[in-house]
Parts: structure tokens; C-alpha cells; sequence
């Protein structure tokens, strides 16, 4: 998830009444929230790279156990420094470590409990494992949680100054969005079910994956995106569609990585229609993106993450992207781009 949300599901956390249990109990919630995205540094790599490192060590099992950890000393010594040059404020509650040891460890947790709700991926056990998991339930950046979290936060600290039961907002907003949470998840399990089924009935395939991708602000809907794969995730067969609470689900369209296997559709059985938006992984574009990949360290980390990776020529280039990141709001944020070989221009023409 995004950081303000991160940031408010820290301080709602705080206005639970976490926040008095020590000195300084807020601002380490909301810090400890935020820490394991110490891995934004990657960014400054440029190109993809980033991909590869982000949502990795620093969401895994040793960093949920070290973070706190660090978090606390660090709280502690500036505690320290305050009361050693004599601006500590004086209506601070007096520090005690074990709860805010115990409060850093609670906002460090809450980071990957957020980051794994969306479709971008998290590596919950790296480094013992570099699989990626995905909830596929909420948007990156949900606006709904916004205002749950912006009400509870601020109903709690106004109840607070004017000397009401200043828990009770937090607590309601708290409880909406687990519900709204659940809910969602809900509606991608179904989403993801009648997709299936669908792509089974219109194609006669059984899909490997498929993904109820959340969308912004439309909460009741998803994309629905389906692969067959071949041989892995480069070498399949794809399409997307969509679903919604009020209407259910359909599909946009269909696509293929070979016209020779038995069960990818040719052109023969598509619509004028479905031609149009026809993608093709084809083996003339897959095989230089292998033989690319491995002197790009860009190519490397974007294939490392990628999930459904999309693979077309435009042109003297090839593109690689991402079914779920495949919006061209996004551009080429998810995405990279390699020379077509030279020596196939030719025949390859369009």
C-alpha cells in the first residue's frame, strides 16, 4: 500500500489507545509502519532494478524481527538526547521499553499485513524463500480506506481535546475496514471463481491462473486476467475480461503464444473484434528477452517479478510488460523495452 496509508493505519493503531501505554508510543507506531519500506533506496538505481529488490528482505522474517528492534533503541537514545539538552516536553509519558518494543513490532507487522492485500506482490519469506504472495484483494491505493482511516484518526483526536471517549472512533474505523477488507476478498474469490468458469465455457481450456485484479475506487468490480501455461510463465497463452458485483463476469478478449498448439485459438475462431485486440507471445520474441535477460539486470529484476509478463514487437522493439500493470494510464512504469535482433526485421516484417 501507499505510505499515507501505511502512516494512518499507524495512527489509527495509536488512537486505539496503544499510544498511552508509553512515551513516544505514537510516533513509533507510525515510524514502524512505514520501516520496511527503508528498500525505496532502490529506486535510485533507475530502470527496473527496483522491482527485484522492493517488497523483499526488508518485508521478510529476519527484518519483522531486527526492525522493532532497531526502531526501539532508536526511540529510546532520542528519548535520551531530549532529556540531556533539556527539551524534552514535559507532558510526555515516561518511556517504558518493553512497550515500545512491543508497539514497533505491532506497526512493523502491520506493513506486510497492507502490502500483501494488492496485486503487486510481496516476498513474506524472503530470504529463505523468493516466492511471491499476493492477496488480490485491494487496490494499491484505496481511497475508501483513505477516508476510514482520515474519520477515525481525526473523530478520535477531537474527542480527545474536548475530553470524550476518544477510542471509540478509532475502533469503529478499525472495524470497518477489516470488514470492508473481508468484503473485498470476498468479491475477488468470487470474481476469480466465475472467471474461470467462464474462460473454461468460451475456450474449452482450463486456465493455470487466473487473477481478480482490484481496480481504483470501484471496489464492487475487477479485471479478470487468465493464463494457460505452456512451459512457464513467458511461453502462455492469455487474455482478460472483467467483473462486477451488479452484472457479473465477461470476457474482452483472447490471445495466444503458439498457433500450433492444440489449445490456443486461431484466427479462424475469433471475431473481427477480438482480432483487433489480439496480443501475441510468439517463441520470435520470447527467445530474445531470454538471451537479453542475461546481461540486463533491468530485464532480469522485471522478470523476476513478473507475474503474468506480456511480450509484443512494436516495430524494430520488443516490450515487455505485465498483464496486471498493462493499463496505458501506466505507460511504461511496468514495463521495458529491448531491440528486435537486427537480423530478423526482415523476415519478421509486418
Amino acid at each position: 500500500m501507499d505510505n499515507l496509508t501505511h502512516s494512518l493505519a499507524g495512527a489509527v493503531l495509536g488512537q486505539l489507545g496503544l499510544k498511552k501505554k508509553t512515551g513516544l508510543g505514537m510516533a513509533t507506531l507510525i515510524i514502524a509502519a512505514n520501516i520496511p519500506d527503508i528498500d525505496a533506496f532502490a529506486t535510485l538505481l533507475g530502470g527496473q532494478q527496483h522491482l527485484g529488490i522492493r517488497r523483499g528482505i526488508t518485508h521478510g522474517p529476519i527484518a519483522m524481527l531486527v526492525l522493532p528492534i532497531l526502531l526501539t533503541g532508536i526511540m529510546i537514545g532520542f528519548d535520551r538526547w531530549q532529556t540531556g539538552r533539556g527539551k524534552r516536553p514535559a507532558d510526555r509519558l515516561p518511556v517504558h521499553r518493553g512497550w515500545l518494543l512491543g508497539l514497533a513490532y505491532i506497526g512493523t507487522l502491520s506493513h506486510p499485513a497492507l502490502d500483501w492485500l494488492n496485486s503487486y506482490g510481496i516476498r513474506l519469506l524472503e530470504p529463505f524463500s523468493s516466492q511471491w504472495d499476493y492477496g488480490d484483494t485491494i487496490f494499491i491505493i484505496d481511497i475508501w480506506i483513505w477516508m476510514a482511516l482520515i474519520a477515525g484518526v481525526w473523530l478520535s483526536l477531537r474527542r480527545e481535546k474536548q475530553g470524550g471517549n476518544w477510542q471509540r472512533p478509532a475502533w469503529i474505523s478499525f472495524t470497518v475496514i477489516c470488514a470492508y477488507i473481508v468484503a473485498n476478498g470476498l468479491i475477488t474469490g468470487k470474481a476469480e471463481s466465475d472467471g474461470h468458469e467462464l474462460v473454461e465455457k468460451a475456450y474449452d481450456i482450463s486456465p493455470d491462473k487466473v487473477v481478480a485484479n482490484p481496480v481504483p475506487v470501484k471496489f464492487w468490480e475487477r479485471q479478470i486476467l487468465w493464463r494457460v501455461e505452456e512451459k512457464d510463465k513467458l511461453h502462455a497463452s492469455f487474455g482478460d475480461g472483467y467483473f462486477s458485483v451488479l452484472s457479473g463476469a465477461r470476457l474482452y478478449q483472447r490471445s495466444g503464444f503458439s498457433d500450433t498448439s492444440p489449445r490456443i485459438l486461431t484466427a479462424d475462431d475469433l471475431t473481427a473484434a477480438d482480432q483487433k485486440s489480439l496480443q501475441v507471445n510468439y517463441p520470435d520474441v520470447i527467445e530474445p528477452v531470454l538471451k537479453a535477460a542475461k546481461d540486463s539486470k533491468d530485464l532480469q529484476a522485471f522478470l523476476f517479478w513478473s507475474r503474468m509478463p506480456v511480450i509484443a514487437r512494436t516495430g524494430d522493439q520488443i516490450r515487455v510488460s505485465d498483464q496486471r500493470f498493462d493499463d496505458p494510464l501506466v505507460g511504461d512504469r511496468f514495463a521495458i523495452r529491448i531491440p528486435y535482433p537486427k537480423d530478423r526485421l526482415e523476415p519478421a516484417g509486418e
